[in-house]
């Protein structure tokens, strides 16, 4: 049996610049509306659709099969219409909508807003593994192209 290769996601924080993030957060006078978060929410749908493979048909399919209560496609569109500042997606819809499209940043924008770090478990923690294994590999090759240059160098002189 193959073990399947995980996608590394580059934009991802890795686990120590997150707890170092939340350790220099100085406890601040909350803004008025700093926690209004419909757009960046919306923004986030929106890019979740954009970026998933499936269309808004089948994405409210997937809902609907989770979620065991019918989603339709202009449903998904209200949550991310500009103009449907008052259709908002329900928080208990969230978890499938992020499995139909395979997108967690919905989720993220909720978890941050709440001053917390989502991450989507042990893979997170596999993949930075695996990202510095790589890194770890190239700095040794390019130590060792240094070190062969080195040598030819010396041997010159």
């Amino acid at each position: 049996m193959s073990k399947r290769k995980t996608k590394i996601d580059g934009r991802q924080m890795s686990l120590l610049d997150v707890l170092q993030r939340v350790q220099k957060v100085e406890p601040q006078p909350p803004a008025v509306g700093e926690l209004n978060i419909a757009e960046t929410l919306r923004q986030a749908l929106f890019s979740a659709i954009k970026n998933c493979t499936l269309s808004r048909h089948q994405i409210a399919g997937e809902m609907s099969h989770l979620l065991g209560c019918e989603v339709s496609k202009t449903t998904i569109d209200t949550w991310t219409a500009e103009s449907k500042e008052h259709h908002r997606i329900p928080a208990e819809y969230l978890p499938a909508f992020c499995k139909a499209t395979g997108d967690l940043e919905p989720i993220r924008v909720l978890a941050e807003c709440g001053g917390m770090f989502a991450m989507p478990g042990p893979e997170a923690l596999r993949a930075e593994i695996q990202k510095y294994d790589e890194q770890e590999r190239k700095a040794r090759a390019e130590k060792r192209k240094r070190l062969k240059y080195l040598e030819d160098m010396e041997m010159k002189q």
